[in-house]
């Protein structure tokens, strides 16, 4: 049995269908074991005896409209994956605080478009590096112009692409062991 997380797109909580009690309850009609939720934006940590994270993925997205009605790209990482992210150096040099933040956005597609590191031409966010599936970023959270950060990731990465804090991705680290 491995541990993963689903890493959803697009859940808004205020959408009834969203909500963790539903996502988590999708999961566990599908089979998965010690199904469990980490805050409301779409961090479900599960067990399953499946291997294969693309099948498991394409099993999860064809669940939802079923389901609940909506479609959301689901990304899954296993523990090992996330705890290997939190180890790396990347974000060495860097603070995650209110006017500058730390990110990873997680992508399906592995291969990417720009020369990296690449920084905004008007220093609004800053992609450090491409690893492993996940792209490491900072952004400068005091402007209104955060959304050409998204812009310019799905323009590389494409639209199957998810993106969470820093410290939310510690935090979901931490619910492995719970």
């Amino acid at each position: 049995m491995t541990t993963y997380v689903a890493l959803l797109r697009g859940i808004g909580p205020g959408n009834p269908n969203m909500r963790n009690e539903k996502l988590r309850g999708v999961f566990e009609q599908l089979g998965m074991k010690n199904v469990r939720s980490v805050i409301s934006s779409g961090n479900i940590i599960f067990d399953s005896i499946q291997t294969d994270t693309s099948r498991l993925e394409a099993m999860i997205e064809e669940a939802w409209p079923r389901e609940l009605g909506f479609h959301s790209t689901t990304i899954i990482r296993s523990s090992d994956e996330i705890k290997q992210l939190l180890k790396d150096r990347t974000f060495a040099d860097y603070a995650d605080t209110a006017d500058e933040r730390l990110q990873i956005t997680f992508t399906k597609r592995t291969n990417h478009r720009a020369a990296l590191p690449y920084k905004d031409p008007d220093g609004w966010f800053a992609i450090l590096a491409y690893k492993k599936g996940a792209v490491f970023s900072t952004y400068n959270s005091t402007n209104q112009k955060a959304a050409r950060l998204m812009t310019w990731l799905e323009k590389q990465y494409g639209k199957e692409i998810t993106t969470r804090t820093w410290k939310t991705v510690g935090r979901i680290a931490r619910y492995f062991d719970q």
